[in-house]
């Protein structure tokens, strides 16, 4: 039987992208194969694109991947309950379902596969190589974790299930956010806005949402129109003076830092907060230090200051029946798609690197076929 072919754009090493054919593999009982009709860029791959964050190896990125099962073995379609044509969304991690971690629910720490075993970060010379999104197919091992996308999805809004499934576990699940809270969102871009959204689905009584600077001037007037009751240039006003005026004196229950390489954004979510509140971290700082902060609020708020490390498999869930109402307007984002062709320019253009005065969308997607 001669075996069939499929194209991926391989990262080999900081801004070297290249192509490569990949031999699609036979399916057995326990795995399958999935032809990619979109995937989702994320801000670490233009950072491992940059060399920000260390790629050790050449690998296929991407892991907000959506697409159609082409085969799958009749275990895997008992334990994923899909079957070939059907349209799902992949898990970035992998679970072992038998580790401490994954019997817990944990997967997202499990002791077999981890970090090292992410989609869109595995080695291309493990075999089938096939491990990312920017590829006409993705192997799913029998370790892989699917999700049906309800039908009436597009898939290129469909992968907004990955930063929406984190708006919904570090802006509601982690901080107990309830009905009437107040919150504020630090940073306004993709999970800035998924945090919002998913803040005012568990009915939040109001909102705020904070940017820095002109780049950020669009993304709040999209918070805006995503429902945010307040948002806030943090480089022309006082945040905490502005919600305190607009909520009658009260600060936030709940503080959510998605905020990337934004030192002093720590300390602005621990003044925000109110005596008892609750800090999420999810933004990365990429340098030690706070600026600003002031340790001993910790102490004289009594805070819960929690991090907030990837999404679980009902937060994506969630995320997805969300999008499928169509309440909120992610359909309508500012979006960039790019074929594997041009997969360069538009990880460039989200790293900021692209010609002088480029815009750079909210949301981009790569989409192979």
């Amino acid at each position: 039987m001669t075996s069939s072919a499929a194209e991926a754009v391989v990262l080999e090493g900081p801004r070297r992208l290249g192509r490569r054919s990949f031999v699609v593999p036979e399916v057995g009982p326990d795995d399958g194969l999935l032809q990619v009709e979109a995937c989702g860029l994320c801000g670490t791959d233009h950072e491992l694109w940059g060399g920000v964050l260390p790629g050790p190896y050449p690998f296929v990125p991407g892991h907000e991947i959506v697409g159609v099962v082409t085969a799958v073995g009749e275990r895997a379609a008992a334990r994923w309950g899909v079957a070939a044509g059907d349209r799902v969304a992949v898990e970035v991690f992998q679970s072992c379902r038998s580790c401490d971690a994954c019997l817990r629910g944990d997967y997202r720490r499990c002791s077999v596969h981890g970090l090292a075993d992410m989609y869109g970060l595995v080695a291309a010379d493990r075999q089938p190589g096939l491990w990312g999104g920017y590829a006409e197919q993705l192997y799913l091992s029998p370790d892989a974790i699917v999700l049906p996308v309800p039908a009436a999805l597009d898939p290129v809004v469909a992968t907004v299930f990955s930063p929406l499934g984190a708006g919904v576990r570090w802006g509601v699940t982690l901080p107990g956010t309830k009905k009437g809270d107040v919150v504020a969102v630090l940073g306004p871009g993709m999970r800035g806005l998924s945090v919002l959204a998913a803040a005012k689905e568990a009915g939040a009584g109001f909102v705020m949402v904070t940017g820095a600077g002109a780049r950020d001037a669009e993304r709040l007037a999209l918070a805006e129109e995503f429902g945010a009751d307040a948002v806030v240039d943090v480089t022309e006003a006082d945040p905490v003076a502005t919600l305190r005026q607009a909520t009658g004196g009260r600060r936030a229950d709940v503080v959510v830092d998605v905020t990337a390489k934004a030192p002093a954004a720590f300390a602005q979510a621990v003044e925000l907060a109110r005596t008892g509140g609750t800090v999420v971290v999810a933004g990365t700082r990429g340098e030690p230090g706070a600026p600003g902060f002031a340790p001993d609020l910790v102490v004289y708020k009594e805070l819960r200051i929690m991090g907030a490390f990837g999404v679980d498999g009902t937060a994506y869930r969630a995320a997805l029946d969300l999008l499928a109402t169509g309440r909120y307007p992610f359909a309508d984002l500012p979006r960039r798609t790019a074929g594997l062709d041009d997969v360069g320019p538009l990880l460039a253009t989200m790293a900021g690197e692209g010609a002088a005065g480029e815009p750079v969308p909210i949301h981009a997607v790569v989409v192979p076929g």
